[in-house]
């Protein structure tokens, strides 16, 4: 099985919201934690909720996928899969426990990396569920975080935000599953590869920026 690999180029719509989203990452914990500005911690997490699920679509419409597209969106994915429920468990906003079942989740894909490079791959494509399960992440933790204003409409909001926690929840862990039968494929019907023979490839590039 012979990896598809997209065009090899930078300067592209999707590859630059990916850039401006890890950009926002640092101002994203320092806003929070240092500062308490809840307002602009929302709006960094609104924006890079909203340009998580356009660059994906961009991408397609502007026929602008990439190599560094493919391995940039879900990395930057992974980092605020990181970083927004840790720093808000250290706000004391979301519980440690919620926060243990992302990482461990993360952890677990990321030990399966060595052998993604031992069939010559750098990374497995995103599934559609892994996709919604992060969206739905990202649109709850904005929302749970509104939750915590004094206003009586932020009770609601808030509710709303745990129930897109919940649910995205359940569906990153079901993403997992399906992750675990990909890689289960690939060391099935890719052989190993000599290192150094050829660079990493992505095993499918159809859907990403």
């Amino acid at each position: 099985m012979e990896p598809v690999l997209p065009p090899n180029r930078v300067l592209t719509v999707p590859n630059a919201l990916s850039a401006i989203r890890l950009a926002l990452i640092p101002v994203f914990i320092y806003a929070l934690l240092v500062v308490h500005a809840h307002g602009w911690a929302v709006a960094i997490l609104m924006f890079s909720g909203a340009s998580d699920w356009a660059d994906g679509k961009i991408a397609r419409l502007l026929n602008q996928s990439s190599r560094l597209g493919v391995l940039l969106d879900p990395a930057v994915d992974r980092l605020y899969m990181v970083a927004v429920p840790v720093v808000m468990a250290f706000s004391g906003i979301v519980p440690w426990w919620f926060v243990a079942i992302l990482l461990a989740r993360d952890g677990l894909l990321a030990a399966t990396l060595p052998l993604l490079w031992s069939r010559g791959l750098s990374a497995l494509p995103v599934t559609y569920i892994g996709k919604a399960a992060t969206f739905a992440l990202m649109s709850g933790f904005p929302l749970v975080l509104l939750g915590t204003w004094d206003a009586l409409w932020s009770r609601v909001v808030g509710a709303c935000g745990w129930a897109f926690l919940i649910w995205g929840l359940y569906g990153y862990l079901w993403a997992f599953v399906q992750y675990a039968v990909q890689m289960t494929l690939v060391l099935r019907r890719m052989p190993k590869v000599d290192r150094g023979s050829r660079p990493p490839a992505v095993a499918k590039a159809t859907d990403h920026g």
